[in-house]
């Protein structure tokens, strides 16, 4: 039997089920090494604020709980993704690295960069999809090009048919069995809690693969039927809540296209209209990571190059009453509020305090 492992690199896809980078290292009868790099020199000015560290401590508890429960465990380290990996291959004598591709202005360098270390090194390199329903490369407009207005971008993914259903969770793992050195979560500081201005955030979330299928099953069960509506009312809960589950990837969009089609399917009542605004705002997360493949720049140069040259207004002390939620006008310092004691804001709200501030 080959004991060489292959390496599961997690990445934004903190999930068991319908994973399919650690479904195939499964399938594959090979010894797993799971592994979670907390990378802040790759994304530069983008590493991760402290809100989104206060949710991936508690997305890597649970997952590290479920790879526990399977009899093995999650090796933490931190550094340069690509040199760390690197760094794992020669300690375990790795055969292969599996990993979720990534969307982020960076992620296509930093995985040419690890498939060209790999490749010397004599080592497998795959990766895998999971994070999008469409890869970018597969919704292209009749002129093959890439989208630039949703609408006939949504027409063209409702217009496919998904085969494809979720796989659940693996029942049994083989882990690789040699003791490596890793940083405990603690180790990490992702979050210090000193002064605890997250004290209220478990209240209103619980991070992790559970929590994120619990939310679903929630929404599908309570809010889906009237969603088309809802969604605009701030003082309904009539929204999934699942944006942050599925940034990290604690359920797939594939997961939540399918049940949304089998509560449709099963529902005692016409919940059509709503489920079907609700897949629309599914593309509408899959149009945003399209975008963003095709134009990295997205996140510091407007989508319309005239817009470059716009005269900001300067001045501190207004944008600090808009940061506190002190401006004087009430939706939008309740909606700064609620940010500042959730972690989340209403979508209108969001688009009416994105407003304002611009």
């Amino acid at each position: 039997m080959n004991t060489r492992p292959i390496i599961v690199w997690f990445t934004q896809d903190l999930r068991l089920s319908d994973n399919a980078c650690l479904h195939a290292a499964v399938a594959s009868g090979h010894p797993i090494l799971p592994v979670y790099i907390l990378d802040d020199v790759t994304p530069g000015e983008f590493a991760m604020g402290g809100a989104s560290r206060w949710w991936l401590h508690k997305s890597l508890a649970s997952l590290a709980s479920s790879l526990q429960a399977l009899g093995g465990g999650l090796t933490l380290r931190r550094g340069e993704a690509g040199g760390v990996l690197e760094q794992l291959v020669a300690e375990t004598g790795a055969q292969a690295v599996y990993f979720s591709r990534g969307y982020a202005p960076w992620s296509g360098g930093l995985e040419r960069q690890i498939a060209a270390r790999c490749e010397a090194g004599g080592v497998d390199c795959r990766r895998f999809s999971g994070f999008l329903l469409h890869e970018p490369e597969a919704i292209r407009t009749g002129s093959d090009g890439p989208y630039k207005v949703y609408t006939p971008f949504s027409r063209n993914c409702l217009s496919r048919d998904i085969a494809r259903k979720p796989r659940p969770a693996p029942e049994k793992m083989d882990f690789h069995s040699a003791e490596i050195a890793g940083a405990t979560l603690d180790d990490l500081d992702l979050y210090a809690g000193k002064p605890d201005w997250a004290a209220n955030f478990p209240a209103s979330w619980s991070p992790g693969e559970a929590g994120a299928h619990h939310k679903l099953k929630h929404f599908l069960e309570h809010a889906v039927g009237d969603y088309d509506q809802a969604r605009n009312l701030p003082d309904v809960p009539g929204t999934s809540r699942l944006s942050p589950h599925l940034h990290f990837g604690e359920i797939s969009p594939l997961q939540c296209w399918t049940a949304t089609r089998h509560a449709v399917a099963t529902a005692r009542r016409n919940i059509d209209r709503g489920a079907h605004t609700f897949e629309k705002e599914i593309l509408w997360r899959e149009f945003s990571y399209h975008l963003l493949h095709y134009w990295p720049s997205l996140p510091t140069e407007p989508f319309k190059p005239e817009f470059a040259d716009f005269p900001w207004l300067q001045d501190d002390d207004k944008l600090a009453c808009w940061q506190n939620g002190q401006t004087g006008l009430p939706i939008v310092d309740a909606g700064m509020r609620e940010l500042w004691a959730t972690g989340w804001m209403h979508n209108r709200v969001r688009m009416i305090v994105a407003s304002f501030l611009i």
